[in-house]
């Protein structure tokens, strides 16, 4: 299967950061905008300024308003949006095609996960799932970050993720979607949840030992949902996890930050918060946990905190009364 063309729905500054990054592997990309004047602006400026300001993108982006072939379709709009994306596409498009899905969350209504949409939305389409610790900004300016690309072809999924690994930007193969998908859509809910720690200020022995709980309780999910817990020791897991809830820079860290300084979610979003696709997964956690009959005490929490139904303090007064238990 030829893998040289890449076309990349979404020009926020995820797929804008994962068109250059395909650019830096050799492929031909074609960025999908939604206006002419959108895609002129880039074209002619080589840089999209509203997603990432300052970054220059290579010659081998150029933007588009449609495409009508590729090698490789990556979608990289919010998770809540990848059903309405799918359903404007001519599914000739997606036919026996790879395609990548990048958005991090589960479906609100559904309890869909991503490569659960695409089954529904477009069956004959070859579903991967990249996950992992990174931000747009390193991945578009070449700095050294490493993902998990999990596929059910083993040989295809190696031959996609050498087609988009670059100088800077290192793909592992992997099989497991499910654990992959699950472990990205809950990390945000977790970082929600250490962002309010540090704005509530509770210090730096709270965030790490909510980081330990929300493994745990993120394996229970996985298996629960049929994947393997072992994927959570990866980059999908363990790597992606710390460095959301521990970063500023994550955006569902900063939102959580808001929360736990007394923000309610409307306020906060009102206030022109960015885009943190855990405040939409949250509830939709908590009810695919309560149908698995799963104890995910934290994901209730953040739900919690995100409805407003709960301020922090309280949650965490209810945290801390939960029984003691045996660690394993």
């Amino acid at each position: 299967m030829a893998l040289e063309t890449v076309a990349v729905f979404g020009a926020g500054a995820w797929g804008t950061a994962l068109a250059q990054a395909s650019a830096m592997a050799g492929r031909e990309v074609s960025l999908i905008v939604r206006t002419e004047a959108q895609a002129d602006a880039i074209n002619a400026s080589h840089a999209n300024e509203v997603a990432l300001p300052g970054q220059t993108l290579l010659p081998a982006i150029t933007a588009k308003t449609d495409v009508s072939d590729a090698d490789i379709i990556i979608l990289a709009v919010p998770a809540q949006a990848t059903r309405t994306l799918l359903t404007s596409l001519d599914p000739h498009l997606l036919s026996e095609k790879p395609v990548i899905l990048s958005a991090k969350g589960l479906e609100v209504g559904t309890l869909a996960r991503q490569s659960e949409i695409l089954a529904d939305m477009a069956p004959r389409a070859i579903g991967h799932v990249l996950s992992g610790p990174s931000f747009a900004g390193d991945v578009a300016a070449g700095r050294p970050t490493a993902v998990t690309l999990a596929g059910d072809d083993a040989n295809l999924t190696s031959d996609l993720a050498a087609a988009l690994a670059g100088p800077s930007f290192r793909p592992y193969a992997a099989d497991d979607r499910i654990g992959v998908e699950v472990a990205g859509a809950l990390k945000n809910v977790y970082a929600l949840a250490c962002g309010a720690v540090e704005g509530a200020r509770l210090g730096a022995s709270a965030r790490s030992a909510l980081i330990a709980r929300a493994y745990a309780e993120m394996a229970r999910m996985v298996h629960a949902l049929g994947g393997s817990a072992h994927t959570l020791t990866g980059l999908a897991g363990l790597g992606d996890l710390t460095l959301t809830c521990t970063s500023i820079q994550s955006r569902n860290y900063q939102f959580g930050m808001a929360l736990g300084a007394g923000g309610r979610t409307q306020e906060i979003l009102a206030g022109g918060a960015k885009l943190a696709e855990g405040v939409a997964t949250a509830p939709v956690a908590a009810a695919l946990a309560r149908s698995l009959d799963v104890d995910a005490p934290l994901i209730d929490a953040v739900d919690a905190v995100v409805a407003a139904r709960a301020d922090i303090a309280t949650v965490v007064a209810g945290l801390m009364a939960r029984p003691l238990k045996r660690e394993h």
